[in-house]
């Protein structure tokens, strides 16, 4: 029994390197290397360096993390900010039919935002919305306060209601308790919802493709996508873009990781 375990645990292993091996295998191959038919699960006999400044200056890769970082590091702290306050109104304070104003909230975790496109676009082009960074701000902040209050819910109801009975009486205010003690305890959670909404937020594609058609406010998902060309792609660039493309988002995973999984369990439990 032990060995099948063990067994079954490396194919897994390599049914999750093997992609990756191919990306990076990918992205270091040059053009002739495709027109050779070298393998996809082999190195290229000369590793195509050039690929990745390529990326940063013919695919205009750099300019297209700038717009992903700009949206991201406004939409995200601002997104967790607000399902803080709402998951803290809900969890913590006595208002009326709280309940039913969680399962308000949940419902949008049913909605798929394809449903959505339709009416997203009537409003827009009637608001003139189209092609600014407010426009895909606001959808990437409706869609993300959802499960964002789901996870702060479950961990603030983890926190013993004793801490806001001593902040009261010691006369602290309903807000001052929520920014000065539920949100220091609570950043196990906030933690986890950072790397998770960035990640959602840096790889979105259909909404950035619906909402931006100007070239130059595309964000890196559909800024790869000019990559592709009308009668044939460069696979190496378009590798090695993604390559690059991830680094932000391992950033954000290091600097916050060791806070991840005592963030969820925190909601898990309830």
């Amino acid at each position: 029994m032990p060995l099948a375990k063990y067994v079954i645990l490396l194919f897994l292993m390599f049914m999750w390197l093997a992609p990756i091996f191919t990306l990076v295998a990918t992205a270091i191959k040059s053009r002739q290397d495709f027109f050779n038919n070298v393998s996809l699960f082999s190195l290229p006999p000369r590793i195509a360096w050039e690929n990745f400044p390529n990326a940063f200056i013919n695919g205009r890769l750099f300019h297209y993390m700038g717009n992903g970082l700009f949206v991201s590091v406004l939409k995200v702290p601002l997104g967790v900010f607000i399902s803080a306050l709402a998951a803290f109104a809900i969890a913590r304070l006595d208002i009326k039919h709280r309940t039913a104003v969680f399962i308000f909230f949940i419902i949008g975790m049913m909605l798929p935002f394809q449903v959505a496109l339709v009416p997203i676009s009537v409003i827009y082009s009637r608001l003139n919305l189209f092609n600014t960074y407010f426009g895909l701000f606001y959808v990437y902040l409706g869609f993300g306060i959802s499960f964002s209050i789901l996870v702060l819910r479950g961990f603030f109801r983890t926190i013993p209601k004793d801490i806001d009975d001593a902040a009261l009486i010691d006369g602290c205010n309903k807000f001052r308790l929520f920014w000065n003690i539920i949100i220091p305890v609570s950043k196990p959670a906030i933690a986890t919802l950072v790397i998770m909404d960035f990640l959602a937020t840096w790889n979105e594609y259909l909404l950035a493709l619906v909402i931006i058609n100007d070239n130059s406010k595309k964000t890196v998902p559909t800024g790869l996508m000019t990559f592709v060309g009308q009668y044939g792609t460069d696979f190496g660039l378009l590798c090695a873009g993604v390559l690059v493309s991830m680094v932000p988002v391992m950033t954000v995973y290091l600097i916050f990781q060791r806070y991840f999984v005592e963030g969820l369990s925190g909601a898990v439990k309830q």
